[in-house]
């Protein structure tokens, strides 16, 4: 096996270093797997001799190859076979080498954790440093640069911009309750339509509902200042009314949303409901249902996560995050910080999704508890429990024709699927290099 990712020799002397350093791993590994009872196989794997799997070939990564070998193991508790695994992974595996041993690294993480019973601590661990690491400046910039190289978020934004305005044409008074955590970027394009439409300029109220533990009382200060700033620039009417200090989307009320009889409500959600566990959704849908919005716009990021298979959901996220790191590494410059970041931000959820999955369901009076479940699913499976409450509006030839014109501004390789032919799915897909990767639909009572 080649495995060449560095082009300096000082990369290289890095990659022994992190490997010497990072050397505990595997040793401290053993003292908790050896405590694993050895069970009959319950899942095939592809070889007998897991070193063999590391051979790159055409079928796949070797990266793909070691961590499903590591996640079957842990699914038949192989101590043996976990052991000589973890170890192989730690060896190859760098977070700052190529998608290979960026995808070794995050997901030797999770399954270490998942194999050691550790879980919770380390993604106790990884929140408490995304929470001290996290400002204003820094969050905003990382998010524009990314909306900048890739539509990975724009597309649902322009999408549900263009359903609400289409839904609430004519309406005085505008209540929009934004279920998401993209610090508002996606806002300053409405109030410009707004601001530029021909009849008269409504009263705008957007209630923002922060989801994220990252989006502290100082940042959302920050970002609604920013908003009403440019609110008065554009002339538009605005209120703002924030709430946060929810560790659970259910403790949302009408009373705490301050919906006025004589508002048109717009309901915004944005990779929101992911975070809620999966028991809790259909009830949270109708308590949506209740506030009576003319327009619900949903857009979630494609993915099944929510298998009881071990082995199954382990295979749905390594593709999942497979694709999403090919699409990092190809709209960012090779050395670029941005990059890291975006990279970076994904352990936590690999961690939440492998490694600790029902050790916060009875931890919610933890300060890391709540909802941030991080199950995604596919937009045929979000569609099937949104049916249930709401009627699908689709959207309009000129919407799909903006998110067209939007896709145009970046790299080949990005297309808009429309569903055909199909009852049980509708909405829009965004495509990276022909794999569905974001579903946005929208929806009336």
């Amino acid at each position: 096996m080649e495995i060449s990712p560095y082009n300096t020799s000082k990369k290289t002397t890095h990659l022994k270093k992190l490997i010497n350093q990072n050397n505990y791993i595997v040793r401290e590994a053993s003292s908790h797997l050896d405590m694993i009872p050895t069970s009959s196989s319950n899942h095939q794997t592809s070889s007998d001799n897991s070193s063999e799997t590391c051979h790159h070939d055409q079928d796949g990564k070797w990266s793909s190859k070691l961590l499903k070998e590591c996640a079957i193991a842990i699914s038949n508790r192989d101590s043996s076979k976990i052991h000589h695994l973890l170890w192989m992974l730690n060896e190859l595996s760098s977070p700052y080498g190529d998608i290979d041993q960026k995808l070794a690294s995050y997901f030797l993480q999770a399954l270490f954790s998942k194999a050691t019973q550790s879980g919770h601590k380390c993604y106790k661990t990884l929140s408490s440093i995304a929470s001290k690491n996290h400002s204003f400046d820094s969050a905003r910039k990382l998010i524009l640069k990314f909306q900048e190289v890739s539509p990975w978020t724009t597309f649902g934004h322009v999408a549900s911009n263009g359903a609400i305005l289409e839904a609430l044409e004519g309406e005085k008074k505008i209540h929009i309750i934004d279920i998401s955590n993209t610090l508002c970027t996606q806002w300053p394009t409405l109030l410009e339509a707004l601001a530029t439409r021909n009849d008269e300029t409504p009263h705008l109220k957007l209630t923002i509902v922060v989801t994220s533990k990252n989006s502290s009382d100082v940042v959302m200060k920050e970002v609604g200042q920013r908003m009403e700033k440019f609110a008065r620039l554009m002339g538009v009417p605005f209120e703002l009314n924030v709430i946060s200090g929810l560790k659970h989307l259910r403790e949302l009320t009408k009373e705490r949303l301050r919906i006025q009889e004589d508002e048109a409500i717009a309901l915004n959600c944005v990779g929101a409901l992911r975070r809620v566990e999966v028991g809790e959704r259909e009830s949270l849908i109708k308590f949506f249902k209740s506030l009576c919005p003319r327009v619900i716009t949903f857009v979630e990021e494609e993915g099944d996560f929510v298998s009881d298979d071990y082995v199954k959901c382990f295979e749905e996220c390594l593709k999942f995050y497979t694709l999403y790191f090919e699409m990092l590494e190809e709209s960012f410059p090779p050395t670029s910080n941005e990059k890291l970041m975006l990279e970076r931000e994904c352990s936590r959820s690999i961690v939440r999704v492998l490694a600790c999955d029902h050790e916060f369901d009875h931890d919610n009076d933890d300060e890391e508890g709540g909802d941030d479940c991080e199950k995604r699913e596919r937009g045929k499976q979000w569609f099937q429990r949104l049916k249930n409450e709401f009627s699908p509006l689709g959207f309009s030839d000129d919407v799909v024709d903006d998110v067209k014109a939007l896709l145009k501004r970046y790299q080949s390789g990005w297309s808009l699927v429309v569903p055909q032919g199909d009852d049980n799915i509708s909405g829009i897909y965004l495509t990276w290099k022909d794999e569905q990767v974001v579903w946005a639909s929208t929806w009336k009572p």
